[in-house]
């Protein structure tokens, strides 16, 4: 049986870039999010980790050599998933600036609301060392290249109005990455509306005028 029209999946990749599962995390690697998100990196301790996890200190460091690395570990897993739905979005745009920047957008939107949490770890990039930050970089460059080439080519078609396209991608991508400081699920937006709203937004950033 094929898939349903309205439920895009990159046949590349096999997976559905507008549903997010719960995230699977072992178990340090959840205690970890939840201490990081709860006390901030900074106010963490190893110790903690381990605490609640119900393992000693020794055993943790057995997976995982330093809070650092726990750190690092996250992060990697966080901008690997929204690098790979944005490309599969961007793929299932077709031809279609305009359609490749809404995918796009949602994607990553959806993301940062369903997976706040997650999302949030990138505020305490500024903890890692180089060689760390750089590693984080890397993977988070991927992202922006994925904005830069459907801005351009709607730049190059004239779908969209812009002067500097790496300037508009920074924007763009500034705006998305701002949202876990702001967004609870709890509250009156779901993710799906919230993605409506930046992908609306997105639009008029580039020049494209609402029909």
């Amino acid at each position: 049986m094929g898939n349903p029209v309205d439920e895009p999946v990159d046949d590349e990749i096999g997976i559905d870039w507008r549903r997010l599962e719960d995230v699977e995390l072992t178990p340090i690697l959840a205690a970890s999010l939840d201490a990081f998100y709860e006390l901030g990196y900074h106010g963490t301790t190893v110790r903690e980790v381990a605490r609640r996890v119900g393992v000693t200190v020794p055993a943790l460091y057995y997976h995982h050599d330093s809070k650092e690395g726990l750190l690092i570990a996250l992060l990697e897993l966080s901008t690997a998933d929204v690098l790979t739905r944005a490309n599969a979005a961007d793929r299932d745009g077709g031809d279609d600036p305009l359609r490749r920047l809404a995918n796009v957008i949602e994607a990553i939107v959806l993301r940062m609301t369903n997976r706040a949490r997650l999302a949030s770890l990138e505020g305490e990039v500024r903890y890692l060392s180089d060689e760390n930050r750089q590693r984080y970089r890397a993977v988070r460059k991927g992202v922006e290249e994925v904005v830069l080439r459907v801005v351009q080519a709607g730049a190059a078609s004239g779908d969209f109005t812009v002067e500097d396209p790496a300037e508009t991608t920074r924007a763009l991508l500034g705006m998305c990455q701002s949202i876990p400081r702001w967004y609870h699920a709890e509250g009156t937006l779901s993710p799906e509306e919230v993605a409506a709203k930046y992908v609306a937004i997105a639009m008029k950033t580039v020049g494209v005028q609402p029909k």
